[in-house]
């Protein structure tokens, strides 16, 4: 696709689905005889050195930069058929920028995501379905409206999935994760009836309530009907998983590329496609052995969502 952009298409989330180039339609048409991952999960690092490095005078510059590059990966993450996407907007660690920064990235959340809320024509053409990970209540009320009613204008869609991670931390969503439980059986919401009798007898007993794996994914933000990520993806040259995703990536192949999240092209989200088929074989290997060496709880778990409310229900095995 052209590199150039429309002010409109800079500013938003959707790009136009023009005519690719030759070479990148023959490699995509390549990659594709291939087996292509259906959720990738990137880490958007090097945004503020994108800036420095530019002389861009803001930091804040080389974010709205790494956003419209976004824009583009979504479009090109499309044409390979990935189906689900997670990006990790902002950690709960980046508070401890300094207060420019940080209120600059707001600023810059809540103008990205009223446009998607107004772009009302593209959202029902593109079908996407958004869903944010993390601990709104770290955020402006305004945020956490705006994050709500996108949930609910695109719950319904089924044209892909967009997750955005904002503020987010995998400790922090393991720990609500155990408080959204202990809520849930405090208010009476999970039925005991519903436990197999093996848990059941184990709470009459003991006076306590067990708690699986399964429970534990039903409650995560990704419980929201989200699937563990194939691909993850970070750029900058930085080989660490900075507390992203770590409970559902335990058998999801990593990819760290060089390249500052802006500059992250084309070429280079092939060469992570093709990084994850040459390796995806063991990877699927190892979670065979993985998911082997235990044997499936009699009762699983998921969760209800229906806008802002969440009910979670017993599955007997």
């Amino acid at each position: 696709m052209a590199t150039n952009l429309t002010a409109d298409e800079e500013a938003g989330w959707f790009v136009a689905q023009q005519e690719q180039p030759w070479w990148q339609w023959l490699l995509r048409r390549f990659i594709a005889s291939g087996p292509i991952p259906r959720h990738v999960a990137f880490v958007m690092d090097g945004n503020r050195r994108f800036a420095k490095s530019k002389h861009l005078g803001n930091v804040i510059k080389g974010h709205e930069k790494g956003f419209v590059q976004l824009a583009k990966i979504l479009d090109w993450c499309n044409r390979f058929g990935i189906r689900e996407i997670t990006v990790y907007a902002f950690s709960i660690e980046n508070f401890k920028r300094s207060e420019d920064e940080v209120s600059g990235l707001m600023r810059l959340a809540e103008e990205k995501f009223q446009k998607l809320l107004n772009d009302s024509e593209k959202l029902d053409e593109k079908r996407i379905c958004f869903r944010f990970y993390g601990n709104r209540s770290l955020l402006s009320s305004r945020l956490q409206k705006l994050m709500s009613d996108i949930e609910k204008r695109t719950e319904k869609f089924d044209g892909g999935r967009l997750n955005v991670c904002m503020p987010y931390t995998s400790r922090d969503e393991i720990t609500r994760s155990f408080e959204t439980i202990r809520n849930h059986v405090k208010e009476g919401k999970v039925d005991v009836d519903d436990v197999s009798e093996y848990f059941l007898n184990i709470l009459k007993k003991c006076g306590k309530f067990q708690i699986n794996e399964s429970m534990i994914d039903a409650c995560l933000d990704s419980g929201c009907g989200g699937t563990v990520p194939d691909l993850f993806i970070r750029t900058s040259g930085e080989h660490r998983l900075s507390d992203f995703l770590m409970w559902q990536a335990a058998d999801t192949h990593v990819y760290f590329d060089d390249v500052l999240w802006p500059e992250f092209g084309y070429y280079n989200l092939c060469k992570a496609i093709l990084n994850y088929q040459y390796y995806r074989t063991t990877v699927v290997k190892i979670s065979a052995l993985n998911v082997s060496e235990y044997d499936a709880p009699s009762t699983t778990w998921k969760m209800k969502f229906s806008g802002d409310d969440r009910d979670l229900i017993a599955i007997k095995a």
